[in-house]
């Protein structure tokens, strides 16, 4: 068997990457793509490799000379690279395809040996890998039959994007048997040069040689195994996170801060989002508006400021809308003066606002860190501060404190003229109440988001992220309120009068109508909590400490630390933690933190648990 890789084009699209070299000169994570791929080809017995160029292809034959490669190299020169599409290409490699069976690859896909094994192991006249297509990957959508076959090449005529979970994407690499590439494929492309020689793909002589009716290119489907197609400049940020090894993976993976879905397959625990909510109904709605909403401007902060009191029962001049929450903590925090206390371990945003030397930390010390309104009485008693910031359920820990309690620290510090900072996000996670308590009851008898608190205590200062608990995290909301008009006017000044996109207005406008919904998602999720926390104990070497919000704290117990559990569930099993290694306040590093998901996702992260920390007896 013999590879053919094309490397002819320009790779317009990554522009001063390929200034002065050929797109397979690129470099992912300080490794060129075509050293990668001819690392990779060199142990399989290929009797040669054929390297299609054009541009810049002395640059890359002299670069190719200079790598070690056992397996014999050909160049075929594509001197016509600047007019002619891959198709071309192939083209000028007839004569060699009708030699031996053959493996036709683009030079510009990464993937790992565990991909190329799979199809050289298979059998077949005509194989080529899909995947599932994501909205930002370019390429060949089709759709297969029963029998895993490429049933119909979709054309922009065909494509209906209600269908496009059934459709699949072509990953750039085929195996070609000799008599398929006599009988069938090199007819068909001689004609097709002929004819579009200068603007079609190879890929169009497949669309004709499987014809409805007579399918004839079997497929793999990629669903584990890495790889990456490298288009753009963002393609090489993406791919580098990818295709890195170990911790240096966890580390490019965390460094994103989101965006997750760009990986497929991959399972989030890290980031904190509602498995249960926005439901179906919820979501077709926003769909329907999608061209209203994507045209139009969004309302300025008193329109939303209406709305958002509307939901949470309070006044519009006590409440103020965030493009999330960290906009509203970051205009609050720097116009905020003197120290400010938080109990440790917790959320850090707060404190990443202030000027160094600002925070006053009341480091918890009790078992389970716990602790309460008295303790930090006593601690702020002997070191003076102007603000108290809770997170409360508070994160890590998921350590709730009652809201009676609440309200006395916030009279504590009235009458000192401190201010109250409680950040509410995950409030509506907590179980407290008595049992048969309807949720909406048990929720209003937590959470500082009441008019009359607020007005009493006006130095309190609520804040919550609609991220959180009503799942929507790409919508960006936040909300702030406070009895303290004098402070939400200046918010309402200080954040820009069109923070908020009209989707996240939207969202505003409609989900009272969802109030029933959101009710039943958060019942079902807390059941869900209860079964995850007992998933758990059957986890080895794993203290599990209990929670109120929408994740469990934990801590490894000996066997290895937190940072290596991270990095081996990532590279293994496609599982991203949250490692707590470098939080303050946690002085060991063997403490994680775990979001709950759904049934489904906590039973596959708790399975791969007692793989690396063993199972309980």
């Amino acid at each position: 068997m013999q590879a053919i890789l094309l490397a002819a084009g320009m790779g317009r699209r990554l522009k001063k990457h390929t200034a002065d070299k050929t797109k397979c000169m690129v470099e992912v994570g300080g490794v060129t793509l075509i050293e990668r791929a001819l690392s990779l080809l060199d142990t399989k017995g290929f009797t040669r490799i054929c390297i299609v160029c054009g541009y810049q292809k002395d640059k890359l034959k002299e670069f190719v000379a200079g790598l070690s490669v056992k397996t014999p190299v050909e160049f075929i020169d594509n001197d016509r690279y600047e007019t002619t599409n891959n198709l071309y290409s192939l083209s000028l490699a007839a004569d060699r395809m009708a030699q031996d069976d053959t493996l036709v690859l683009e030079s510009d896909i990464l993937f790992e040996d565990a991909v190329l094994k799979r199809l050289l192991a298979e059998d077949k006249p005509c194989v080529t890998f899909v995947a599932h297509p994501e909205p930002w990957m370019d390429g060949v959508l089709v759709t297969l039959d029963a029998q895993a076959r490429i049933e119909e090449f979709v054309s922009a005529e065909t494509f209906r994007a209600d269908a496009y979970a059934s459709y699949y994407k072509t990953v750039s690499m085929y195996r070609f048997s000799r008599d398929f590439i006599r009988s069938t494929y090199l007819p068909f492309l001689a004609a097709h040069v002929a004819a579009f020689s200068d603007e079609a793909t190879y890929e169009s002589v497949l669309k004709v040689v499987d014809f409805p009716g007579r399918p004839v290119i079997d497929t793999l489907l990629l669903t584990s195994e890495r790889w990456y197609e490298i288009n753009d400049i963002q393609d090489i940020d993406i791919a580098e996170s990818i295709f890195a090894e170990g911790e240096e993976r966890l580390r490019k993976y965390l460094s994103r801060y989101g965006g997750y879905w760009r990986y497929h397959g991959l399972y989030d625990f890290c980031y904190l989002v509602n498995p249960y909510f926005p439901n179906e109904r919820f979501l077709n709605e926003m769909k329907s508006h999608f061209d209203v909403l994507i045209r139009e401007y969004p309302s300025g902060q008193a329109v939303n400021a209406t709305l958002a009191a509307k939901y949470f029962e309070v006044l519009p001049e006590q409440i103020c809308v965030g493009n999330g929450s960290a906009e509203l903590i970051k205009s609050l925090m720097e116009q905020m003066e003197g120290k400010m206390g938080m109990a440790y371990p917790t959320f850090e945003e707060y404190a990443h606002r202030r000027a160094p030397g600002d925070m006053i930390p009341f480091f918890v010390k009790e078992k389970d860190f716990k602790y309460t309104v008295d303790d930090l009485i006593a601690f702020y008693e002997e070191h003076p501060v102007k603000a108290i910031a809770l997170v409360n359920p508070d994160n890590p820990t998921g350590h709730l404190i009652l809201r009676d309690d609440i309200l006395r620290l916030a009279a504590w510090m009235k009458e000192r003229d401190m201010m109250l900072i409680v950040d509410e996000s995950f409030i509506d996670f907590a179980k407290t109440g008595a049992p048969g308590q309807s949720y909406y009851d048990e929720h209003m008898s937590r959470t500082l988001l009441v008019p009359e608190i607020l007005d009493e205590y006006p130095n309190i200062v609520v804040i919550k992220s609609i991220s959180k608990s009503f799942g929507v995290a790409g919508l960006r909301l936040g909300v702030l309120a406070s009895g303290n008009r004098k402070l939400i006017a200046w918010m309402k000044k200080d954040i820009a009068i069109w923070n908020i996109n009209s989707f996240a207005e939207y969202y505003m406008q409609i989900i009272e109508k969802y109030k029933a919904d959101y009710e039943d998602a958060m019942v079902r999720f807390k059941e869900v909590r209860v079964r995850y926390m007992q998933m758990l104990s059957r986890v080895a070497n794993l203290k599990v400490y209990p929670s109120q919000a929408n994740y469990i704290m934990a801590r490894v117990t000996g066997v290895i630390s937190s940072h290596r559990l991270a990095d081996v569930l990532l590279n293994k099993y496609n599982i991203l933690i949250k490692d707590l290694s470098t939080k303050e306040g946690l002085d060991q590093e063997d403490y994680v933190r775990l979001s709950i998901k759904t049934d489904e996702e906590n039973e596959a992260l708790v399975k791969a648990l007692c793989e690396v920390l063993g199972e309980r007896a």
